[in-house]
């Protein structure tokens, strides 16, 4: 593949970015940066442009390189040994979570990291949890050089906080085989009444003892083993006074299991094995289906997952990297450019530009002097700071606003499911109807009672109910979640379809956080003056100057002599031989700015004002027409922590009844929701940030937008990538749809339950029939929900 031209444009080779710099090429390639071209030649060097051949440019950028020292800290002892998770003399195993993992490319790779270090034994992916377990030779290589490789490729690990104090979430392996073993001896009991079926002569009395005997083997591990969860969960239940919709699963594998016993141990019949071990089988392979389709995400966040595990402290003129639970009050901390602040702190030396988007949501960095204090959770967006620390990681404002008790469990319980609360009634029903049943025959005939009660308990089993409520849900998680919107649990579901009001954070949400919109009102800038000012803007990291530099969409090659950047004020240098200034009208024309202005940038050039950058953010595409759909069958609301700068053109987008608050803290939001729910509304929250986590919390179904789902998220009910909110009516339409679906089941099942019932209490239908009839209707009520929940995906392009 050669070098790609789009319009006048080149495309770099590695990762698809725009080349500022035609000059960058290789093997007549052309790349954007010397760092992706340096990637090009370590694969070509090793034989691994294959990488290419899968995708086209599937690269990522390598502009911004992380400093030489970032990963120092994997060789303190301490830490290293908390994030391998084994060690022997000739191999160490590290899994790291990768979040540039996107494409095929990624995969071949990673997977061929041998090729390019001698000390990398191996390297396996998890592709749908971003994570790469790498097993390598300590003789060789170590755990900081393994992590610099990756970063050195395009692949920085991610490493935070989090992974010190929290192991990874843990695939159910046990119900895995509690499954493997349900189903091997509900194939074979069944296999081996099938003689018990179709009736045997006299003469083969032996025989039929004999498969009697190997069933109550195969039945002995379902009913210890296997169908456990379901009387941990019955009995946990009854312990809250609350009967769940496992408690008649468990009774009626009680009763059948006793039942069958007594009739094998007594000869007086062979037990309804086949029947029991079915219950525990579906029932497992529902609730699987249920939990597999979120088990790579994590829903619970803290605020450990956003701290990196280390930072580097000055001790006696010495960099020293310390993971955070050791850093104490009156350490100096060094703190990086895009370098999270992980305790509140003076400013001792240089002047800070700090991004408390994360915390507040607003979005234009906060400049700081030396002697003020900064607070933990702002990112470092200027030139490095030195910090005093004056508080620990576990007592800084960040912290204190993640556990404070609103923010940390919400005083409102999520809805129980309607499931649940008709198992309660269900239940009790069962329990009479078999009782009455029992104490008739036991006057009439005496000898029909057991026959009565275990026909009444299989028939009436609430198997069709659970499972039909079970694989619709199950299939409806998975369908949400190949579109890429996660979902905590089936309860999430309901909360989704009764919402009334929902609930939109702006930033991050409503906008885009990698784009934002440039407009410029002054006098005419000429072609030299436009390179002028995007070569100056381009020599600062500030976003507002970021977006300058892109705004003009011109190549700049000029000269910038005597740059200077004024913290808090703007920045400017010689370049061309003029004095280009840009920053606050304060600093350019010396006129304080209006309050609700939005973020301006003025520009003067040697002294004289031209004109002035007005920075918006970028509203998604989608929005419109979003909001258009939503607002038909929802209220509708925006909290922000931005000024109210954009409250016209906003209130235009979200129409007249919308109501928008703007400066709003993380208590606000709580409170405001809080404010909604005692008005009767359930409330849909829809934001981003740890400022938005109390919101989360409190809402009845609390959805985090993310750019990448497998990226840090706060606490929530469901994730949803952010290219995937056009979707969000047809997700709540299909939530909607899922409700009416297991109803209607419901129906059928309660239908086929009344007859069966009919039957059962009238001595007319042996225990025998009800065990063949019981798995019949439940797959046949599984089989229509599931078709159901395809056809309406398909039919709405899920």
């Amino acid at each position: 593949m050669e070098t790609i031209v789009t319009g006048s444009q080149i495309i770099c080779y590695h990762c698809g970015e725009t080349c500022a710099n035609e000059k960058i090429m290789a093997d007549n390639k052309a790349f954007c940066c010397e760092g992706c071209r340096m990637v090009f030649r370590l694969l070509n060097q090793n034989g691994l442009c294959e990488y290419y051949d899968l995708n086209q440019q599937p690269g990522a950028n390598q502009r911004i390189q992380a400093r030489k020292d970032k990963f120092a800290f994997l060789e303190d002892e301490k830490i290293r040994q908390q994030l391998i998770s084994y060690e022997d003399e000739k191999q160490t195993h590290v899994t790291f979570y990768l979040p540039q993992i996107h494409c095929s490319s990624c995969l071949y790779l990673l997977e061929n990291l041998h090729k390019l270090n001698d000390g990398i034994i191996s390297a396996r992916v998890n592709f749908t949890r971003k994570e790469v377990s790498i097993v390598y030779d300590q003789r060789l290589v170590n755990l900081r050089e393994t992590a610099e490789l990756l970063n050195n490729i395009g692949y920085e690990p991610y490493i935070s906080l989090h992974d010190l104090q929290h192991q990874p979430p843990r695939i159910k392996k046990r119900m895995i085989y509690q499954l493997g073993v349900a189903g091997f001896s509900f194939a074979n009991i069944m296999l081996l009444s099938f003689p018990e079926y179709l009736g045997l002569e006299d003469a083969e009395k032996g025989l039929r003892q004999v498969f009697r005997t190997l069933n109550v083997i195969l039945a002995l591990p379902v009913f210890f083993f296997s169908a456990q969860p379901f009387f941990a969960a019955a009995w946990s239940g009854i312990k809250h006074k609350f009967l769940n919709i496992d408690a008649p699963i468990a009774l009626a594998v009680l009763v059948t299991f006793v039942r069958s016993m007594y009739e094998v141990i007594s000869g007086t019949g062979a037990g309804y094995f086949d029947s029991m071990s079915g219950i525990v089988f579906f029932m497992l392979l529902g609730r699987i289906l249920q939990d597999k389709t979120y088990q790579q995400l994590s829903f619970d966040r803290d605020y450990t997952s956003y701290f990196p595990i280390a930072v580097t402290v000055i001790k006696e003129g010495k960099e020293i990297p310390t993971s955070l639970p050791d850093i104490k009050p009156g350490d100096t901390l060094l703190i990086h450019s895009q370098e999270l602040i992980p305790a509140d702190g003076i400013l001792t030396k240089g002047k800070a530009a700090v991004d408390y988007s994360f915390v507040t949501g607003e979005s234009v960095p906060v400049q700081k002097e030396m002697g003020e204090l900064l607070y933990a959770g702002g990112k470092q967006t200027g030139n490095a700071i030195e910090l005093l620390v004056i508080k620990e990681v576990a007592q800084g404002y960040l912290t204190k606003l993640w556990l404070r008790d609103e923010f940390k469990q919400s005083p409102r319980e999520k809805g129980i499911s309607f499931v649940h609360l008709l198992s309660r009634w269900f239940t009790v029903i069962v329990l009479t109807i078999a009782a009455l049943a029992a104490i008739y025959w036991g006057v009439t005939d005496s000898s029909k009672v057991w026959n009565v009660i275990t026909a009444v308990l299989i028939v009436a089993c609430p198997c069709a109910l659970l499972l039909s409520n079970s694989f619709t849900n199950g299939n409806v998680l998975r369908i949400l979640g190949r579109n890429r919107f996660y979902l905590r649990g089936a309860q999430a579901i309901e909360e989704i379809a009764n919402a009334n009001s929902i609930v939109f954070d702006k930033t991050g949400t409503l906008t885009t956080t990698r784009e934002q919109d440039v407009e410029y009102e002054g006098r005419p800038l000429t072609l030299a003056l436009q390179q002028a000012v995007t070569a100056l803007a381009a020599q600062s990291i500030h976003p507002l100057s970021k977006a300058i530099a892109q705004y003009f969409n011109v190549k700049s090659n000029m000269r910038v002599e005597g740059f200077r950047e004024v913290a808090g004020k703007g920045v400017e240098a010689y370049v061309n031989a003029q004095l280009i200034t840009l920053g606050s009208s304060k600093h350019v024309i010396g006129m304080p700015e209006k309050e609700d202005a939005g973020s301006s940038v003025f520009l003067a050039v040697d002294g004289e004002f031209y004109g002035f950058f007005r920075v918006k953010n970028r509203y998604r595409e989608c929005v419109p027409q979003l909001v258009q759909e939503l607002g038909k069958h929802h209220k509708l609301s925006v909290l922000s922590g931005d000024n109210s700068a954009e409250r016209p053109y906003l209130q235009h987008l979200m129409g007249e009844e919308a109501l928008l608050l703007f400066r709003q803290q993380p208590e606000d939001k709580l409170n405001f929701i809080r404010q909604q729910q005692l008005k009767g509304n359930n409330v849909m929250m829809i934001g981003d940030g740890l400022n938005d986590a109390g919101a989360l919390r409190q809402s009845n179904v609390g959805i985090a937008i993310t750019e990448d789902t497998n990226n840090f998220t706060p606490a929530s009910d469901a994730i949803l990538e952010a290219s995937q909110l056009p979707k969000l009516p047809l997700f709540i339409r299909l939530c909607r749809a899922n409700r009416n679906i297991v109803i209607a089941s419901f129906v059928l099942s309660i239908l086929y339950n009344i007859i069966g019932i009919f039957f059962a209490v009238q001595g007319v239908l042996s225990p025998l029939i009800a065990a063949i009839l019981m798995p019949a209707s439940s797959l046949s009520i599984v089989t229509i929900t599931f078709g159901c929940s395809n056809w309406l995906a398909a039919r709405w392009k899920l």
